[in-house]
């Protein structure tokens, strides 16, 4: 008979900082993902996503549903599959990096995604949250920033426990105001034309179904390096099928909605004028209370994308091996992330629309590379033997991994990058007229999709030279002494 031992009581700030948590404090069900992205996509950023393919890209609702639908469902499908990978280790997501970039390696991934986690979509989600509580109260936005900083890192200083128990009553609350936003918005809208009553599609074309299909890509996928953060905490014997539709459906269907919502609006409202926010919630989209009620929304909703961006911004942060030894590492690079990230969101709230769009397109640029490697270095590893290789003490390079990532990163931004910081080698200059939509955008943006086909073939290429032959261990460099390989932890 076997006996069922409870897991142990779990402190009120988590402790430790990127540790394998061990299995008498594992807990929880994979459905509790649906919560965990659901919430965080429950704010204007994920809006404002669909108002930018329509306002800017020059798509109409139609060709800018398909475009957003399709790079939804690409980051969702990515983002099951990473959430999967969690139980079985215990660790987060980029600690489990270290297998395909080694833990020299790892260094630039993990750095990356600190930069875009724990500053960058920090500063963003924050401006627009603040603007909502600006709009709502009349208080300076320079007050209203200060205030949603410090419940934020708040929330994500706690950690982990606290984060899904916000994230789970964050969603019923926020997806029942935002489903009405939406239901107001549908309705005012032109679902069947463009930008402020254009005709559908108006000078778009190709390149800019495909900047736009990049951009909702960037933005669903802009999660995955933070995946298996929230489902290391569960029982390794969770299905990993419901791991990975839990995961993915919380962040597709919110992410389509809400698109869709903004997408509606920006048929109906000139984006190109004004406070984008201010728009959204206007008489012209939906009345007077409900209006306020989505202001309120968008200020919580960014807390819960934030909550999330600082937790894992640490996670990462740490993860590249800077040693900090003291029992509340990870809540204290949390707090210090909170006290940077609101000078940075004060100067991004100058011009958020041009910052924004740069933005999802540059997370686009990293993350497609990067996903290439992971899941090609997961596929030719199968049945290999990884927990001692996620330790810290085994210090090398697994220089496939590296160059893959780098090679793919540097000639798909070089030759495809399409945005208003930089057009690369193959691309059609970009050109715009008078009202904010695009003219000209040629192919659009293909470097997510260039990157990542560049970086498994780069990867795959390298194997011979550099790699171990299929299925065997990882080369134990830098090893102390032997370690023996669980067969539970096979890959």
């Amino acid at each position: 008979m076997t006996t069922l031992v409870a897991p142990a009581k779990q402190p009120f700030v988590e402790p430790g900082g990127i540790e394998a948590i061990p299995l008498e404090r594992r807990h929880g069900s994979p459905w509790q993902l649906l919560a965990t992205w659901s919430a965080p996509n429950l704010e204007f950023a994920t809006v404002f996503v669909g108002v930018i393919a329509v306002a800017f890209f020059g798509l109409g609702f139609p060709q800018a549903m398909i475009a957003l639908i399709l790079g939804n469902a690409l980051g969702a499908l990515t983002q099951g599959i990473l959430s999967a990978w969690g139980p079985r280790d215990g660790v987060a997501q980029m600690v489990l990096g270290r297998v395909a970039f080694g833990t020299r390696g790892n260094i630039l991934p993990a750095g990356l995604n600190t930069i875009m986690a724990g500053l960058g979509w920090f500063a963003t989600n924050s401006v627009s949250g603040a603007f909502a509580l600006a709009t709502l109260t009349s208080m300076p936005v320079w007050l209203a920033l200060l205030i949603i900083v410090v419940v934020q890192v708040g929330v994500a200083v706690v950690g982990h426990n606290f984060v899904q128990l916000f994230e789970r009553y964050a969603t019923i609350v926020l997806g029942a105001i935002f489903l009405l936003a939406a239901v107001f918005a549908l309705t005012s809208g032109h679902l069947g034309g463009g930008a402020n009553g254009a005709p559908a599609g108006f000078n778009a074309g190709v390149g800019g179904f495909s900047v736009a299909m990049a951009a909702a890509f960037g933005y669903a996928a802009g999660w995955n390096p933070y995946a298996a953060d929230y489902t290391r905490y569960l029982p390794p014997a969770t299905s990993r099928v419901r791991i990975g539709l839990a995961a993915g459906l919380g962040n597709f269907v919110s992410c389509t909605v809400l698109m869709a919502a903004g997408a509606a609006a920006a048929t109906a409202l000139d984006f190109g004028k004004g406070n984008p926010t201010d728009l959204f919630t206007s008489i012209g989209v939906m009345p007077t209370i409900v209006g306020k009620l989505t202001l309120l929304a968008i200020f919580f909703g960014a807390i819960s994308a934030n909550a999330l961006n600082i937790y894992s911004g640490a996670m990462s942060f740490l993860a590249v091996g800077i040693r900090i030894p003291l029992t509340l590492r990870r809540a204290i690079v949390a707090g210090a992330f909170g006290i940077v990230g609101f000078f940075i969101a004060l100067a991004a709230s100058a011009d958020p629309s041009g910052s924004y769009e740069n933005f999802l397109l540059v997370i686009a640029y990293w993350i497609a590379p990067w996903l290439g490697v992971v899941l090609s270095d997961r596929l030719y590893r199968r049945g290999t033997g990884i927990a001692p290789f996620l330790a810290e003490r085994a210090r090398y390079t697994n220089w496939p991994g590296l160059i893959a990532l780098v090679v793919g990163m540097v000639l798909s931004i070089w030759l495809f990058a399409n945005q208003t910081l930089y057009t690369g080698l193959l691309v059609a200059p970009t050109e715009r007229f008078a009202g904010g939509f695009v003219a000209d955008y040629g192919i659009g943006d293909l470097t997510p999709l260039v990157g990542f086909v560049i970086a498994v073939v780069v990867y795959f290429a390298l194997l011979p030279v550099f790699g171990p032959r299929k299925g065997a261990p990882l080369p134990a460099h830098g090893y102390e002494e032997p370690v023996a390989v669980d067969p539970a932890s096979a890959a």
